[in-house]
């Protein structure tokens, strides 16, 4: 028997390649929301960043979450975000 390949991520702060499951996803609904998604199987195109408060703040200063989404992520999204960096420390 094989062994089960581990699906691999960029950060968009840091920019390294990471297991899926040590990354948060944010993704772009088909509608066209910003959400966090928890679970990691939402519909629409996600973007990843460590759980790190680091990775966030240098995604969101160089606007890589924008460029990923096509569009400005508003500050009710990064505020969401940083809520589950906390409650993961």
């Amino acid at each position: 028997m094989g062994t089960k390949k581990i699906p691999m991520r960029m950060c968009t702060g840091c920019r390294e390649m990471k297991p899926k499951k040590e990354l948060i996803r944010l993704v772009k609904t088909p509608e066209g929301e910003i959400k966090l998604d928890p679970i990691g199987k939402m519909n629409g195109r996600g973007a990843y960043f460590c759980k790190a408060a680091e990775c966030l703040q240098k995604a969101k200063k160089t606007g890589a979450l924008a460029r990923a989404f096509e569009m400005q992520v508003p500050e009710e999204v990064f505020a969401a975000a940083e809520k589950e960096l906390a409650a993961l420390e």
